[in-house]
């Protein structure tokens, strides 16, 4: 379907992600805890490889800590 073939009314609205939101909330979700912020010293071609992965290397970096979090669990 087209963007111009969509019908938009009262009934059927533009999509507005603040309604998706709220859905999820409410469907029971949990919402995503806060982050820390800290300082840490990593060895620069560790920091070059994952940047070189592309954009999000700090949320990569996170993903392997907590992987290896659970996995010593």
């Amino acid at each position: 379907m087209k963007t111009s073939q969509i019908k938009l009314s009262k009934a059927h609205p533009e999509l507005d992600l603040k309604h998706v939101a709220r859905a999820i909330v409410r469907k029971g979700l949990q919402p995503i805890p806060p982050k820390t912020s800290i300082a840490l010293r990593v060895d620069a071609d560790v920091v070059e490889w994952f940047k070189s992965q592309g954009p999000g290397y700090q949320t990569r970096m996170n993903a392997v800590l907590r992987a290896f979090k659970e996995a010593s669990i």
